[in-house]
């Protein structure tokens, strides 16, 4: 017999965007149930941005073993031991999980359970002997790696995001299938830990960012030994562990590639198609669930965040996400998403990051627009540390109005922050360039861009004559 369980909220799904809600919600007052089938923590914390960021870690120090003699430190070939990288990246999580986890959620005041949820109504949900009715009900559950219907794939061997970081031993020659942030973020850590690796991409690789700037990103892991073929699409696969066989087309020509390994990242697919969101009278969609600027889906008591919604699938994003749907449930303010400063950025090296507008999509929106650029190799901090690839761009409308960032070069991530607030508060281009930043830092250039706005006007010709005009007074 199922024991019936009234509540204030239900949340479905314990990853970035569920936890930050039901703890924000839990502590200011509401009575919260928290369903959760798998991990504690989601992808982020288990199989995303805390594994592949401690992997990539790694894959650094390697780096910087066998490139520490262009700083006259001869370091020669380092030595993996891959068992011991696995339990690095392991271990990180292990630290991390504490925060995310039911002991402490429960401490909270959230009631945690453990089961999958379905809708068996408009306000109930179903979770294993549990039947929850809630006086609004949270969608959060996540994404999971897409697998796309390629002949022969059922029958092979291959890794996604969630299986990848279990592996504790060498690999001879790793095949990636996608060339976007995951896959190529994956792929140079592995080329740095020893492996031959070979990425193949449809389409175009970091097709979603500034073009210029993805170039210098292309140019660095070509350069660092990886294969990457673009517009490349897969037809079929074969082989077995050890000796997996990929058959490709590239303008009309036929492709083989053969690895010892496989990873797919072509993307990610909502986990929102096992919920029965038909009984709670909610429209599905292929990238998410379709929502309104509160979050709420077509269902208005029912809200989905994170990668369960249409839009941004960013692990930030989804807990802003909650911050949205704690303002509009627990206080009823009509609060909004607004995307006007998205950053995201990915952590190959050098860093690709992007806040706001890209130089194309502010050309569409804006017409007349500036583009102001600076270039690592002018940093004096970038020279130092022998890490001059890169630069920036800095987007502003006509009348100096800042609407993008996007950046690549060392820390790029970090760095590009700067122009996080000034873009979300629709700040002009003179509010940066009068800043005192420290010297040296890699921050210096965004100062260096933004003062590039009044180059022409205060090295004319006419400022000239003013000068000497004034100058002549006495």
């Amino acid at each position: 017999m199922s024991e019936q369980i009234e509540t204030d909220v239900c949340v479905i799904g314990a990853g970035s965007g569920g936890l930050s809600f039901a703890a924000g919600a839990a502590q200011m007052g509401a009575d919260v149930v928290l369903l959760e089938k798998g991990e504690m923590g989601g992808d982020c914390l288990n199989y995303g941005c805390v594994p592949s960021k401690a992997l990539i870690a790694a894959g650094h120090a390697a780096y910087a073993v066998r490139s520490a003699q262009r700083f006259g430190v001869n370091a020669g070939e380092p030595q993996i031991e891959h068992s011991e990288v696995r339990d690095h990246v392991k271990g990180v999580i292990a630290g991390i999980a504490p925060h995310d986890s039911q002991e402490r959620f429960e401490s909270l005041g959230v009631r945690v359970i453990r089961e999958h949820g379905r809708f068996i109504d408009p306000r109930t949900v179903e979770a294993g002997d549990y039947k929850i009715s809630a006086k609004r009900i949270i969608i959060a559950t996540g994404s999971a790696p897409a697998i796309p219907p390629i002949p022969g794939l059922d029958s092979v061997p291959f890794f996604t995001n969630e299986t990848i970081f279990d592996h504790g031993e060498a690999m001879e020659h790793l095949l990636v299938i996608g060339g976007g942030p995951i896959g190529l973020e994956l792929a140079q850590a592995h080329r740095r830990l020893g492996a031959k690796v070979t990425v193949i991409e449809g389409l175009k690789a970091l097709g979603n960012d500034d073009p210029d700037l993805a170039a210098v990103v292309i140019d660095r892991l070509k350069n660092e030994g990886l294969e990457i073929h673009e517009g490349a699409l897969v037809k079929s696969i074969s082989g077995g562990a050890g000796a997996i066989e990929i058959d490709a087309e590239q303008d009309g020509a036929a492709l083989k590639f053969e690895g010892s390994h496989l990873l797919l990242a072509v993307g990610r697919t909502p986990n929102i198609f096992d919920l029965n969101l038909e009984a709670a009278g909610i429209e599905p969609g292929k990238a998410g669930i379709p929502i309104n600027a509160r979050m709420q889906t077509t269902n208005k008591r029912v809200f989905a965040i994170g990668d369960a919604a249409e839009g941004y699938k960013f692990t930030h994003v989804a807990g802003y996400h909650a911050g949205i749907v704690i303002r509009n449930i627990l206080f009823r303010l009509p609060a909004k998403t607004d995307y006007t400063a998205v950053p995201w950025v990915t952590y190959t090296s050098p860093e690709l990051a992007q806040v706001g507008l890209t130089e194309a999509a502010a050309r569409e929106k804006f017409g007349d627009i500036k583009v102001l650029e600076a270039k690592f190799a002018d940093n004096d901090r970038a020279r130092a540390e022998k890490e001059t690839e890169g630069q920036l761009k800095v987007i502003t409308t006509a009348k100096g109005v800042i609407v993008g960032a996007s950046m690549v070069g060392e820390k790029a991530g970090e760095v590009i922050q700067s122009w996080c607030l000034p873009i979300s508060k629709k700040m002009k281009i003179k509010d940066v360039a009068g800043l005192i930043l420290p010297y040296p830092t890699l921050g210096e250039i965004n100062k260096r861009a933004a003062g590039s706005y009044y180059t022409p006007s205060l090295f004319s010709e006419r400022t000239r004559k003013i000068v000497r005009f004034l100058l002549s007074l006495g």
